[in-house]
């Protein structure tokens, strides 16, 4: 039997599937580059700033506004880097402190005309000037996901991936309120919501029912040919399939779950009691395997839709579903619930940065050091709707290009898009200038 890596798997169509790289299979392949991956974990609603932020702790608690504004109480902190003391709501970030970098300070420019959520969203990646896209109302042109996979992706299955957290299916909403992926102006890269549909997506094939289970389809060549594997791969080929069946089951917990939800009679949309962490978890799951097998080499993960009332059931946190938005509108009457929500996304983030670090890669680094994995949200604060001090943080090295373990505080006024122009280089464009960018964030490259 040919065990060549590129026909371990058939799959995709009839293209065969990038599977783990296994050192037994590979004799006389050293000196292999490893890819290097970018992905985006998006926060809607901003967050509450004197928890996320150092040196907010006894900030004032803004009021409602409905329009855009400046922050008006950012922490007095030096510029440059610095060492990185983690907020409350960065704590579950402890365990990979040394592998992540806050950055604080950058701003994006609102363009009037639109509304505030919407653009903050579907134009956060894009960065386009006010006005400088004259077909559209919204600034929002190519998003960088896909000018790096223009360069990067043209070897994978998938250029790029777009995963979606939000589980409703009442689109009260425009599109730019749910997507932060697009090929360009008025084209959405629909994202994909349905973790089953992901997983069909990702494991299907045209040789096969569609449905028919990934691992049944190769465990019995697996068994076949595990005798010639050394004992690290079999681990590393135990430790995948092991991951492909908890996702399976996972999958079919969570659909369980909603058949069952189907015949009570609620206020709320059944999707609204589906338990938030684990619905984020699978859809993380599905997204790691995609990067460590070389799928896709980008992704966007956005955690729930930007000014979507409908509620969500934050486990473990309330009795009921809430809805993010409207809690986020009184942050005064409802801060300790806001601040559990930042949590517990800062605690799905350091789930799939956690998991990424224990990926090893071929020549022993993990999928998180040759990754940049950037948590985000287009708002510095719900309250307030403000696009200044934009909330980031970069998980990851890009292949030891990027320093980690500091806080990065820079002058006001800088466009967020300096750190997309930086993202661009360390993956390998030759770009000279993204959307509003001034120059590269030169602090932040080793």
């Amino acid at each position: 039997m040919n065990t060549t890596r590129r026909t371990f798997l058939r799959g995709l169509g009839g293209t065969a599937l990038s599977l783990l790289w296994l050192e037994s299979l590979n004799a006389g392949t050293s000196g292999k580059t490893i890819p290097q991956r970018l992905a985006f974990y998006y926060v809607p609603i901003g967050v509450v700033r004197r928890g996320f932020f150092p040196g907010e702790g006894e900030a004032a608690i803004p009021k409602f506004t409905s329009s855009q504004e400046e922050i008006k109480t950012k922490a007095k902190i030096p510029l440059g880097l610095q060492p990185l003391n983690l907020t409350p709501t960065m704590q579950p970030l402890d365990a990979v402190k040394d592998k992540v970098t806050l950055i604080t300070g950058m701003d994006r420019t609102f363009q009037q005309g639109t509304d505030v959520h919407a653009q903050c969203a579907s134009c956060y990646l894009s960065s386009a000037p006010p006005f400088s896209v004259k077909e559209s109302a919204w600034p929002l042109s190519r998003t960088l996901d896909h000018l790096v996979a223009d360069h990067v992706g043209k070897a994978t299955p998938f250029p790029t991936l777009e995963f979606s957290c939000n589980s409703h299916r009442d689109n009260k909403e425009s599109i730019y309120f749910d997507n932060i992926s697009w090929y360009g102006t008025g084209h959405v890269a629909p994202s994909i919501r349905d973790p089953r549909k992901m997983y069909r997506r990702l494991f299907s094939t045209q040789d096969i029912d569609r449905y028919r289970n990934i691992t049944d389809l190769v465990l019995e060549d697996a068994r076949s040919m595990t005798h010639t594997l050394g004992r690290s791969d079999r681990e590393k080929f135990a430790e995948y399939f092991d991951s492909v069946r908890t996702i399976e089951q996972q999958m079919d917990k969570l659909e369980k779950m909603k058949s069952e939800l189907a015949t009570v009679r609620f206020e709320e949309p059944t999707e609204a009691h589906l338990p938030r962490g684990e619905y984020i978890r699978l859809m993380g799951d599905l997204m790691v395997v995609a990067l460590q097998t070389g799928m896709t080499n980008v992704a966007t993960f956005m955690v729930g839709p930007e000014r979507w009332d409908t509620p969500f059931l934050y486990e473990s946190l309330f009795d009921k579903p809430r809805s993010h938005h409207q809690m986020s509108h009184n942050q005064k009457k409802f801060l300790d619930e806001l601040l559990q929500v930042d949590l517990f996304h800062m605690q799905q983030f350091a789930y799939l940065v956690q998991k990424m670090d224990q990926i090893e890669e071929a020549d022993g680094t993990s999928l998180l050091d040759n990754t940049l994995f950037t948590y985000g949200s287009g708002l510095g604060d719900g309250a307030t709707h403000q696009y200044t001090d934009l909330p980031t943080i970069i998980a990851g090295s890009g292949g030891g290009k990027i320093k980690t373990g500091k806080h990065l505080n820079v002058a006001d006024g800088t466009p967020l898009a300096n750190l997309w122009l930086t993202q661009a280089q360390v993956m390998g464009l030759n770009m000279k200038r993204f959307a509003d960018s001034t120059d590269v964030v030169d602090s932040l490259l080793v």
